[in-house]
């Protein structure tokens, strides 16, 4: 396959997984910000716009961190490269780009979304309809997943597709459990308080784990086990360790359709012995944010090299 299709599969999908986690994001962090009183609300919106990278380029044309202000930056900013309406354009050029790839009805679900997406977010968006904003990028990303795992062959593109998924769906997990460290706890003095819990549970929120969190652990909030649970428990889909365990799985499927590893393989396989080596304790004592920083770089590392072993262009 052309490196420049493997490259608009791979960058397809992680676009789309993107759009989906900020808007995950940004619900969590607009309920959080329904619980923090006058003038604290603030807080949150600084914390979300940090989790994606977009802190100082928003802070650039903004005095504050009005809520309108914020959610309409994050959804449909022209200035802003990394909206989400920007994401799911890109997803869609992308998709154009290698279409003869793709089946038919994976092509027509990510036109639609981009359709649907542009429709509503053609007009600022405002607190009263932000919920059905976020729904609809949520349902439309997974739409076109659905497509893809309903329709498509499992050979080098379903492989690339998953692959752009997952290191994406990695990225964003790490993220979130990075800063809720750093900067959605305002203070060490607040742990284990009603705020740090109700922090916890918006931090599952934004991933989807809630139910299946509480449903393990009999409902009860605990930091160390939601860390846990979001860094090494394989169960649940949207944890590093799981992510990784796709795209170890898929990289395989890529190495029997060419007959032969590649570098990146040998660092997704040592990312993933560290991993499935730790346990919570000993990530808690040598520092979580050394770990996640860690993660997070090697994640880059696994990318970069996929990249580069699969000659990806453009």
């Amino acid at each position: 396959m052309l490196g420049r299709t493997a490259n608009g599969v791979f960058w397809m999908f992680r676009y789309l997984e993107r759009a989906e986690n900020i808007a995950r994001l940004l619900d969590a962090g607009f309920r959080l910000a329904l619980t923090r009183g006058p003038g604290e609300a603030s807080v949150e919106w600084q914390s979300v716009l940090t989790t994606i990278g977009q802190n100082s380029e928003y802070r650039a044309r903004h005095d504050d961190y009005q809520g309108q202000s914020v959610t309409n930056w994050i959804l449909r900013d022209k200035d802003n490269p990394g909206s989400v309406l920007n994401m799911i354009e890109m997803a869609r050029s992308n998709a154009r780009a290698v279409r003869t790839a793709l089946t038919r009805e994976v092509w027509e679900a990510t036109n639609e979304s981009w359709m649907v997406l542009r429709e509503l977010l053609a007009r600022p968006v405002r607190a009263s309809t932000l919920g059905e904003v976020l729904t609809a990028v949520r349902r439309q990303a997974t739409l076109v997943r659905g497509a893809m795992d309903g329709t498509m062959l499992r050979n080098e593109i379903f492989n690339f597709a998953r692959i752009g998924t997952f290191i994406e769906r990695a990225d964003s997990t790490a993220r979130i459990i990075d800063v809720k460290y750093y900067v959605l706890l305002p203070s060490v003095s607040l742990v284990g308080s009603s705020l740090d819990n109700a922090q916890w549970e918006m931090v599952l929120r934004s991933v989807s784990g809630e139910r299946a969190y509480r449903w393990l652990h009999s409902g009860a909030m605990d930091a160390r086990g939601i860390a846990s649970f979001l860094i090494l428990d394989e169960r649940f889909p949207r944890s590093l360790a799981s992510c990784y365990n796709k795209v170890r799985s898929n990289m395989v499927g890529l190495a029997r359709e060419y007959g032969h590893e590649s570098h990146a393989h040998e660092l997704l396989r040592n990312t993933g012995t560290r991993l499935h080596s730790a346990n919570i304790d000993d990530i808690i004592e040598q520092g979580l944010h050394q770990f996640i920083g860690d993660f997070i770089a090697e994640n880059r590392k696994v990318a970069a090299a996929i990249a580069t072993d699969y000659r990806f262009t453009g």
